[in-house]
């Protein structure tokens, strides 16, 4: 009986759930791309899992190894303006390397790569900064320039104002940390090599700012967002603040993980995608300091490590890899306990404090394959801090492939919430195997299939591509449907669900 029971008690839970999940407000998503990276159009996973991707990695395109650049560089920020590609980065050296033993002090610098397709870097000569007696270099920025301020070239984010009302002169700015006051201020340019501090006035003070700190414009909320290093009961962690105006923020809140794991997160490197910017996705750095044991003696570089040590114990034990998470809303994000960029095999500059810290900053490149789509390309440090440079390493990943709704041979299935959308057509970033397939089927507002647009009706999509137009025996035609209360129900065998949208098909 007590069995009996317990399935009654799960059928009718159960039913009570799709009940709940018919009668919630419909989801507008116009004609929005929606990537599922996370819970939120979803009522139900039946034989289906959310996968996270790790990007493949590729060749280093760059390394910091000018006279006045060093093994210290970080912070990087990646601009995509026009046809042009640029990557800001500190200069810096860390004397304290028994690898490249120096007697120099650690200087701070700001400076850029350019590239016109995101694979292939060089230094361009801009003439500003005399360097041990030449201006034939690619420094934006020297301690000298800011120190009216006393700002640090060394903490910086440039980023590129995409608000319609932003001026040209004011294109690009830099977030800089200054402590004349303590804060966060900003320089701007229009040409983002010759820059000017905007105001005398810091636009957000309460922080800790050790990190590289970031503001961007919100398209999608009409909005400024700042993120911003703190520490919480001594733990590295991340605040936030949103206004309409660069010049200053309100008091900032603490991003919230619900369900999440407590982990110190060094950076943030929260954008909005660029193919569905409302979502905002961040790859912080996570910090993890595991002490010294038998594991930590076997990584690479221990003679290395122990030296460094000697100034600071977690210099030599703390080891850093790449998170993953999005938000909706700017505050709260769903964050993946598991590594986005793991630190990979054991050797030479790998498994070290500092690397796999992810640029801010992805921009859509070249496939290696022929006629084969765009893809995303990130970077991220190898070798920080090891002998006289640090090296900017390419990883690449699929168009919204950063997670994907997966199911296997024998086959599972996603139930959308339910949704109202704008278009004609629905769209897939799909992939399957030989034998592998994803139908759909749209339901109406009671959740019972509509006719003509029923699994049964669907013709199997199979194949690997970024925008499949999906169609039924009637066609591809779904306009019909538009505005209207719909759920739609995945059908997924052996294949991989990245992203949907409905469009217009022009």
């Amino acid at each position: 009986m007590k069995l009996q029971s317990l399935i009654v008690f799960c059928v009718s839970f159960s039913s009570m759930l799709i009940a709940a999940s018919h009668a919630a407000e419909p989801i507008d998503i116009g004609s929005r791309r929606e990537l599922l990276v996370d819970h939120h159009l979803i009522a139900r996973l039946d034989g289906v899992r959310l996968e996270l991707h790790r990007p493949t990695r590729r060749e280093v395109v760059f390394r910091s190894d000018a006279a006045w650049e060093g093994n210290g560089s970080a912070y990087q920020s990646v601009v995509h303006d026009g046809d042009r590609f640029r990557i800001y980065y500190r200069g810096g050296h860390h004397p304290n390397s028994k690898a490249y033993k120096t007697s120099k002090n650690s200087w701070e610098t700001l400076c850029v790569a350019e590239s016109k397709d995101g694979i292939h870097w060089t230094r361009p000569e801009l003439g500003i900064i005399e360097f041990q007696g030449s201006k034939k270099n690619n420094l934006i920025l020297d301690k000298a320039m800011v120190s009216e301020f006393k700002g640090s070239p060394a903490h910086t984010a440039v980023f590129l104002d995409t608000n319609p009302d932003c001026p040209k002169s004011e294109r690009y700015k830099i977030v800089i940390v200054g402590s004349k006051p303590r804060g966060l201020y900003l320089m701007v340019s229009a040409n983002g090599t010759h820059f000017q501090l905007k105001s005398k006035k810091p636009f957000v003070t309460h922080g800790a700012f050790d990190s590289q700190n970031l503001m961007f414009w919100d398209s999608v909320g009409g909005v400024y967002r700042e993120y911003h290093r703190a520490f919480d009961n001594d733990v590295r962690g991340i605040m936030t603040a949103a206004s309409e105006t660069p010049d200053s923020f309100p008091h900032p809140q603490w991003l919230k993980y619900p369900d999440a794991t407590e982990q110190a997160l060094y950076t943030n490197q929260i954008q909005p995608y660029f193919r569905a910017p409302h979502i905002l996705m961040g790859f912080p750095m996570r910090y993890n300091d595991r002490g010294w044991s038998p594991s930590m003696n076997q990584l690479p570089g221990l003679e290395e490590r122990q030296y460094r040590s000697k100034q600071s114990q977690r210099y030599g034990t703390a080891v850093t890899d790449a998170a993953f998470m999005t938000s909706r809303d700017g505050l709260t994000f769903h964050r993946w306990s598991e590594a986005f960029i793991r630190p990979g095999p054991s050797r030479k500059d790998t498994w070290v404090y500092g690397d796999n810290f992810i640029f801010w900053g992805m921009v859509p490149t070249k496939s290696h394959l022929e006629d084969a789509p765009d893809e995303i390309s990130l970077y991220a440090t190898e070798g920080y801090w090891e002998e006289n440079a640090t090296s900017f390493r390419r990883y690449t990943l699929r168009m919204d492939g950063f997670v994907s709704a997966q199911a296997p041979f024998s086959g599972g299935e996603l139930l959308t919430k339910p949704l109202k959308f704008d278009g004609s057509q629905l769209e897939l970033n799909f992939s399957t195997s030989a034998v592998g397939s994803v139908r759909v089927e749209i339901q109406d507002g009671d959740g019972k299939p509509i006719p003509g647009f029923g699994l049964a009706d669907c013709n199997e999509q199979f194949g690997d591509e970024l925008d499949r137009v999906v169609s039924w025996k009637s066609g591809t035609d779904v306009s019909q449907l538009s505005g209207k209360t719909v759920q739609l129900l995945f059908e997924l065998k052996d294949a991989d669900l990245y992203a949907f949208q409905f469009t217009d098909g022009d």
